[in-house]
């Protein structure tokens, strides 16, 4: 498993991670997952305290008793539950994300998190008090590094401008390639893209046909969506698949460090692991991709 730099750091993640969310409560699968992915060379697991109220890190905690240095452990803040449990309310503060951090600190069983992510954001944010908490996080060793997780223009320029983010978690994928329009932006200043939504909701694996829906997938109406990936599949060579060029296309980015990709078993982790694997795309493949999928800009929060 090839690995690389965290924006300008000295860690070294796997291109292809581990979402965690997708995991799930049953406790033994869940495990036997995270632990299938080490031994498979996955070495960034990326988790959130909102996930299952927290037990996903709880969890994930769990699984990496005894091997939490072999990984470097990502998790997410800003967003808290409410007494009932079933709505959540943002709060950026500096006093909240103290708080939290510890509380997930004590969930993940460990002394301190590698990759701390604002977990989204508004324009409204009095965003220098949360880098002020961030930054005192890293100064008492609380976390080594952190970022966001954004896809609003106006908080990435924001936190790219007055921060020390080292990577910004983005739902990117050949069908959602809006995130395209900050790669130059983040590599000048040598910040990392964590990619979510890898698969567009299985839409990019041989489930497409099951996952697709009348709604279509954003930008994409269902025709639309159906003609995209019959058109995609036509360019498909021996060894490779819907699935693999979903991940190579976006490994093709210097700037995108890790695929963040969910699995719910070990199932789909080893379905994810072959199409890392398969055979790479070719500088043809790559400019067809290009010109069959839409490049379309985010029209709000600008």
């Amino acid at each position: 498993m090839k690995k690389r730099n965290l924006g300008s750091t000295s860690i070294k993640i796997s291109e292809l991670g581990l979402g965690c969310m997708s995991l799930g409560i049953q406790e033994n699968e869940a495990i036997s997952t995270i632990h299938a992915a080490i031994d498979a060379g996955i070495n960034y697991f990326d988790t959130a305290d909102l996930y299952d109220f927290g037990r996903n890190e709880e969890i994930v905690g769990k699984a990496l008793k005894g091997r939490r240095d072999q990984v470097i452990l990502a998790t997410k803040v800003g967003n808290r539950w409410n007494e009932m449990k079933d709505s959540w309310s943002w709060d950026p503060s500096k006093e909240y994300i103290k708080e939290a951090v510890k509380d997930s600190l004590r969930r993940l069983d460990t002394d301190y998190i590698d990759y701390y992510q604002l977990h989204g954001g508004t324009i409204e944010d009095h965003y220098e008090v949360t880098i002020e908490a961030f930054e005192d996080l890293v100064k008492d060793g609380f976390i080594r590094h952190y970022g966001i997780s954004s896809i609003r223009p106006n908080v990435i320029n924001r936190f790219v401008n007055h921060s020390s983010i080292q990577g910004v978690m983005m739902q990117y994928n050949v069908l959602e390639r809006r995130p395209e329009e900050f790669f130059p932006l983040f590599e000048k200043h040598n910040i990392s893209v964590i990619a979510r939504g890898s698969v567009a909701k299985g839409l990019l694996t041989n489930q497409w046909k099951k996952k697709l829906t009348n709604k279509g997938y954003l930008s994409y109406s269902e025709k639309e969506c159906v003609d995209t990936l019959q058109n995609l599949l036509q360019l498909l060579g021996e060894e490779q698949s819907l699935h693999s060029l979903a991940l190579q296309f976006l490994l093709e980015k210097k700037v995108v460090s890790s695929l963040a990709v969910g699995a719910r078993n070990k199932d789909q982790l080893i379905e994810n692991i072959n199409a890392y694997n398969s055979k790479p795309l070719n500088s043809q493949q790559l400019k067809q991709i290009k010109e069959i999928c839409h490049l379309t800009k985010y029209e709000d929060h600008r």
